[in-house]
This record gives C-alpha cells, structure tokens and sequence, in this order.
C-alpha cells in the first residue's frame, strides 16, 4: 500500500513504504575508531509544562535509548546540544541528566561522556564564566564520565580578544582531573557562539583554538569539530599534537572524514548517530576490517538523510531526530521539551520519514508507517 506525502509546493505524492527493515546486528567492539552517538532525552508528555519551564523528562525512557546505543558499541555523548542543552534543557536537568546517564552507563559497561558548559548562567565576567565553568565540570567528574568542554554563550559575550579564551581553557585544563574533549560548536548550530576562539575569522580562530590545545596537550584527549566544512577539519586533524584526537562533529560529511586519507583520519562525535546508531555501528565494523568502500557503501546513502535534518536553521535539527526515534519505536510520543516538535513542518517531517525508511532505519515499517499515518492525520491530510 502507499502512503500519501506531503511535498514542499504545498501537494501531495504517493509513496510506498519499505516492507523490511536493513538487516543489521551487534557485533565486537570497534577497534580503528571511536565513535560517540550524541543521545537525545525524552519528555514526559504528561506533565504539567510549558516551553518556558523546567524540562520534564521521562527518565526510563530516556535511559532505555541510551542502553540501546551501547547495546551496539557506540559510546553516548550525553546532555550535549542533541540533548537540547539551551533549548529546553537547563543545567538543573542536564545535572540530573549526567548523574543517572553515568550511573547507568557503569550498569551497563557502556562509554560515556558528557558536557560541561555554563548554562547556569546567563551572562557574567571572565571570573563568573571559570565558575560556572568549574561547578558543572566538577558534576562531571563525580559521576565518574569523560568530560566535553562545551563552547559557552557566557564566554563569548564576556571574551575581550583570543587572549581571554587562552586563559579561561587554560586554567579548566590544568586542573581538569582527566583528559577532556574540546567542542567546537558552529554558529550554525547556535548563533550565539558566533566569533568563538576571540575572532569570526576562521583562520585566527582555528590558530587559538589550536594553541589551547598545544599548550596543554596532555589534558586534551581530543577535539570536536561541528563546522560543517570538512575541508577545514581535516587542517585542523592534520596540525592536532600526536595522541590528540579529531572527533568530526560535521554531519554533512562524516562518511569521508570518518574513513580518512594517508594522513589520518577522525572518530565521531556525531548526533546524526543517534538516528543511524545500529547502521553506523556496522559500517565502523566494516571498517574494521580494512574495507573503506564496504564502510562508505553503507554510510554515503545515509548523508542525504543528516544533510536534510541539519539544514537550516540547522539548529532544530534535535527535532528531526525525536521524531524518528518516535517512528522508530524508541518512544511512544513525538512530544519533546520545551515544545520543540513544532519546530519542523509537516513536509520536513514527511521527507525524513520517505529517507529514513528508504534506509531501512526502522525495526518495525509498518509501526513507523501507522505512526507517519496518525501523524498526517493530525496535520488534516486525508488517507
């Protein structure tokens, strides 16, 4: 049977979805890469809220999606911006959130690591921003996981020149208790990190950037990139100290920057692998094996995928991902905090569906179909 989609000039179009999904299976741990799936949390739908409140998380929920990507070998990059970290989720519930996930992970013997911003604050000078800075690094800890060193909005409006980044990285990394990943995160993906590193010119930028990591290269296990422009990671991998890792954070790109070139090559870091988990995790398998074409064979497909839920305003993109881990069975709701489902139209939705199912992404088709169905319905589309 087909299923009638809604396109971008404001028809309709027949599509008949997949009857099976892509055979895939867990398997032995990755051994030429590591590779992180930044996780997505789950709301509560029957609470109380409102988009300006304090997240409601559904926490079985949301530690069951995460057991699912360990269950595949993936590690989880927890309370990062897929968890929508300053679009919905606060510090309080991003706390709450590192605490149980890093429990759980312990449970389960799955990798973890997670975020440290300044989210508890909004604004405040260089001194405040250590604080804040110090205060969520120290939660980190704690809970016994990896932790990111995430760009901050507060360091940004606070920041004079590159001179004041230098000295704010340079004082976590020296008393941070393990080696950190450092997180570029574009401006695409938050305005408000626009001219992060002390200037908007790339070049000057990446210099700082890369001078933090040189002076402190033992506190640095790594870096993630979220450019979207691979041309400039890979410079970046290439000038990076050795034993100093590339985490590509750039998921319009990542089946190449991921397989390399006979200069190196970078992990992942990516939040499109929440979607793709279980297919990522066979292709890095395959690539395991010394079998780059295998991996690009069953990674390249997935790109037309991320490049459509990262378009933009490529922020929202987290709004894509819930709602195919809803179509996916993963959740019994499309509803997320801060009300974010709204964030996407209904063609935008109807296209992800149309190429993740053409993948083969969901377990169960026919529940992602009846769930595209209900969800069109809503919308007022006849069947």
């Amino acid at each position: 049977m087909t299923i009638r989609l809604p396109d971008f000039r404001g028809g309709l179009r027949a599509y008949e979805p997949r009857a099976e999904p892509l055979a895939l299976t867990s398997g032995a741990p990755f051994t030429s890469r590591t590779v992180f799936s930044a996780a997505h949390v789950v709301a509560d739908p029957y609470a109380d809220t409102s988009p300006d409140a304090p997240a409601a998380v559904d926490w079985d929920a949301t530690l069951a999606f995460r057991r699912h990507l360990w269950s595949h070998g993936l590690g989880v990059a927890e309370a990062m911006d897929t968890a929508q970290r300053g679009m919905g989720l606060d510090w309080a519930g991003a706390a709450e959130l590192i605490r149980r996930s890093a429990a759980e992970a312990k449970a389960a013997g799955g990798r973890i690591a997670c975020g440290a911003g300044t989210d508890q604050i909004a604004a405040g000078s260089l001194a405040e921003v250590r604080a804040a800075y110090e205060e969520q690094l120290a939660v980190v800890e704690e809970s016994g996981a990896q932790a990111i060193l995430m760009a901050s909005r507060a360091l940004t409006a606070a920041a004079k020149g590159p001179e004041d980044y230098l000295e704010v990285y340079g004082h976590l990394l020296r008393q941070a208790a393990e080696p950190v990943i450092l997180h570029w995160l574009g401006p695409m993906f938050d305005p408000a990190l626009d001219g992060y590193w002390g200037s908007s010119d790339l070049d000057t930028a990446t210099d700082t950037f890369l001078e933090v990591i040189a002076t402190h290269p033992d506190k640095v296990d790594g870096i993630k990139v979220s450019l979207l422009d691979a041309g400039r990671e890979i410079d970046i991998r290439r000038r990076l100290p050795q034993g100093v890792r590339c985490y590509t954070g750039d998921d319009f790109n990542y089946p190449e920057l991921i397989a390399g070139d006979e200069q190196g090559f970078s992990h992942a870091l990516l939040g499109i692998f929440d979607p793709l988990g279980p297919l990522a995790a066979q292709a890095v398998r395959v690539l395991d094996t010394g079998d780059v074409a295998g991996f690009r064979a069953l990674l390249d497909p997935t790109v037309e995928l991320s490049r459509h839920l990262f378009q933009p305003p490529t922020r929202f993109y987290k709004t894509g991902v819930v709602f195919l881990a809803w179509l996916a069975g993963h959740q019994t709701h499309f509803t997320m905090v801060g009300g974010l489902q709204s964030a996407r139209s209904l063609p935008h939705f109807a296209r992800a569906y149309e190429l993740a199912d053409g993948l083969g992404l969901f377990p169960d088709p026919k529940l992602a179909e009846e769930r595209m169905r209900n969800l069109l319905a809503l919308y007022g589309v006849a069947p």
